[in-house]
């Protein structure tokens, strides 16, 4: 089964109200081919802070439920050993870019996998290192 890894601006897209999210409609196909078992997702431990984090201060009220909800949704969470930090520290000083994006980029190479950002600048810098969709570009 094919492994996607997606950022946090992606599962931010399965739960925030569309009118505020471009893209929306891309970011729930990756979530519905996880659903019909087409796709494996996976993350880096640090999606839950990302993503809290941005809950948290813009949709206070809400928070609580939309995080527990999507820690049901069983996304696998990848681990940090060794390989893992060698690619992740080798991005970040290959691309200049940080380590939070290079986490998530760094599971996609070591699992042979896809990360899938709608970060279009991240995409720009690092598109040569491969293993990295573009969110609009998914399919």
């Amino acid at each position: 089964m094919r492994l996607i890894v997606p950022d946090a601006s992606v599962i931010l897209k399965w739960v925030l109200p569309s009118a505020s999210e471009p893209d929306t409609a891309a970011a729930l196909r990756v979530r519905d081919a996880a659903v019909a078992g087409k796709v494996r997702l996976e993350v880096p431990r640090l999606w839950l802070y990302e993503v809290g984090n941005i809950l948290t201060r813009n949709f206070p009220a809400q928070a609580l439920a939309i995080l527990e909800s999507l820690i049901s949704f069983g996304i696998s969470v990848g681990d940090t050993d060794e390989p893992w930090r060698k690619q992740a520290v080798a991005l970040v000083q290959e691309y200049r870019v940080t380590f939070y994006d290079a986490a998530y980029h760094a599971l996609a190479l070591i699992g042979r996998g896809t990360f899938v950002t709608a970060d279009g600048k991240y995409f720009s810098r690092t598109k040569r290192a491969g293993a990295i969709s573009l969110l609009t570009e998914y399919h």
